[in-house]
């Protein structure tokens, strides 16, 4: 005896309506603990990253964690100096932002006329660049000298690579490893998105050489 139409219609529906289940739970899975793609909007990370890159946070790097309160379940590796980074910031969690390890817990940072410091020694600053001559006093602003700050264990100071233009861990302070959202690792798609979107300027803008670049 055959299925009746409506039978056969009921069916397929509920087929559907599973693999879209199982299909968004794959969804959230992937984004909650392994991979989550991230776009920048500013220019902070100049030049490592240019404003328009779209980018995949790799979110098993530091440990599985526990959704939204950010608590390890299995420890895998803790943020390094030069790891770059997307957290939750600090003081709006909102706001997902995107900086550069630059001392992890137990160190001691310190500027001194765009200098960095890093336990009484120069840092190998490989990624930071001035674009701006001018040396702000600290009387007036963090930007370029600051501390000694020693980072308390559990945390990180971060910041931009554009050191003259990067608001970061110089201004508000330090991230907890908790709002540590992955480690950006690689750039899957970029164009300039100050162009119009619906525009043979915008995709005219699209930057082929930097799809697949790995993040350092």
């Amino acid at each position: 005896m055959s299925e009746s139409p409506t039978a056969t219609s009921k069916s397929t529906l509920r087929e559907y309506t599973e693999a879209i289940i199982i299909a968004l739970v794959l969804a959230f899975f992937i984004r909650t603990f392994i991979v989550q793609a991230f776009k920048i909007p500013s220019g902070s990370m100049l030049p490592t990253l240019l404003i328009g890159d779209h980018l995949l946070v790799n979110k098993f790097t530091y440990g599985v964690r526990l959704p939204f309160t950010g608590t390890v379940l299995v420890p895998i590796n803790t943020p390094e100096h030069n790891d770059v980074i997307v957290f939750k910031y600090p003081q709006d969690p909102k706001l997902d932002y995107i900086k550069r390890v630059v001392a992890v817990g137990g160190d001691t940072i310190e500027s001194r006329d765009k200098v960095l410091y890093l336990n009484g020694k120069p840092f190998d600053d490989k990624y930071g660049v001035h674009m701006d001559d001018t040396v702000v006093d600290r009387a007036i602003s963090p930007r370029d000298n600051f501390g000694p700050l020693v980072v308390p264990e559990g945390k990180v100071f971060v910041m931009g690579d554009n050191r003259d233009n990067s608001y970061d861990s110089r201004f508000w302070g330090f991230v907890d490893h908790r709002a540590i959202l992955g480690k950006a690792f690689i750039i899957y798609w970029s164009w300039d998105v100050q162009r119009p979107l619906l525009s043979l300027d915008r995709f005219q803008s699209i930057r082929f050489g930097r799809f697949g670049d790995i993040i350092h």
